[in-house]
């Protein structure tokens, strides 16, 4: 009797031991989960800045480009200062197109670091919830351990007083 309370003893020593280290192990993913999440989270306020500094040259370039073709219609009479300023408005608009693009993929980044940031998060918080349930379980066999420990410890007592 003695050695089968010693051996579920043991075997609830044990599991309380793989408890708790795969609460340690499920705290580090967390912990590497969260800061890998800062990571994006950074990496997002960088693009958003970058994407923000792009919208504002595209403006300045659209505005630059109404203004030049507003100068070149005007200019129409003056044959080489004409044809300057269409090479000049083609080398900006090549320069707006290209802005543009840049624009589309730092958008289609931001965009895919957003669903990365969601998935991530969403993979944290069922490490949270695995982590929650092992600390309960490891709870409920710590509290079975103390309430085996007890009972052992009455029986040793009652075995000592016959």
């Amino acid at each position: 009797m003695a050695d089968r309370i010693r051996e579920k003893m043991n075997q609830l020593r044990l599991e309380a031991d793989e408890s708790a280290a795969k609460v340690e192990e499920l705290q580090a993913k967390v912990k590497a989960l969260e800061q890998e999440n800062l990571a994006k989270e950074q990496e997002i306020t960088s693009l958003s800045h970058k994407n923000g500094l792009l919208e504002a040259e595209n403006e300045k370039m659209d505005t630059t480009i109404k203004d030049l073709k507003k100068t070149a219609d005007e200019g129409l009479q003056h044959g080489t200062h004409n044809e300057t300023l269409q090479r000049r408005l083609q080398l900006l608009e090549e320069e707006a197109e290209e802005a543009d693009k840049t624009l589309r993929e730092t958008n289609e980044k931001l965009r895919q670091t957003d669903v990365k940031a969601g998935h991530f998060e969403r993979k944290v918080q069922a490490l949270e919830n695995e982590r929650d349930q092992w600390e309960t379980k490891y709870e409920d066999m710590s509290k079975k351990y103390q309430d085996l420990k007890k009972e052992l410890e009455d029986l040793q007592n009652e075995i000592g007083n016959i």
